[in-house]
C-alpha cells in the first residue's frame, strides 16, 4: 500500500476529485491549509490574520491506495492539477507500513475494499 499526498490549488480540487471518483478512486481525505515555498505563485500570495507571512492557500489530498492504483491516481492529479504556473503543487508517494481499520482491527491492503 501507498499513501499519496498532493498539495494543490483549491480551485482545482473539484475537477481532481470528480475525475478520481469517476475512475474508481473513491476514498480520500481533504485538508484546507496555507503554506509557503519556493514554488508559491507570487501573484496569489497574501497574508492572513493567523499567518502574516506571505503564503498561498492550498488543499492537501491524502489517498491510501493499493500499489497498482498509484500511477493512475498520480496521473489524474498531474493532469487536472496543472495550470502551468509556478505554485501548481507537488505530489508525494510514501509506503504504508501497517494499515489497521479501527472498527474491527483488520489489517492489510484489504481494508480499502
Amino acid at each position: 500500500m501507498k499513501l499519496v499526498k498532493a498539495y494543490i490549488r483549491p480551485m482545482l480540487l473539484e475537477d481532481i476529485y470528480s475525475t478520481l471518483r469517476k475512475e474508481g478512486h473513491c476514498c480520500m481525505t481533504v485538508f484546507e491549509g496555507e503554506g509557503t515555498g519556493r514554488y508559491s505563485d507570487p501573484d496569489d500570495q497574501h497574508g492572513s490574520l493567523n499567518f502574516p507571512a506571505m503564503h498561498t492557500h492550498i488543499v492537501k489530498i491524502e489517498i491510501a491506495a493499493k500499489e497498482e492504483d498509484v500511477s493512475s491516481i498520480v496521473e489524474i492529479i498531474k493532469k487536472h492539477g496543472r495550470t502551468g504556473r509556478s505554485g501548481d503543487g507537488i505530489v508525494f508517494v510514501s509506503p504504508i507500513e501497517q494499515p489497521i481499520r479501527i472498527r474491527d482491527g483488520k489489517q492489510g491492503a484489504d481494508i480499502l475494499n
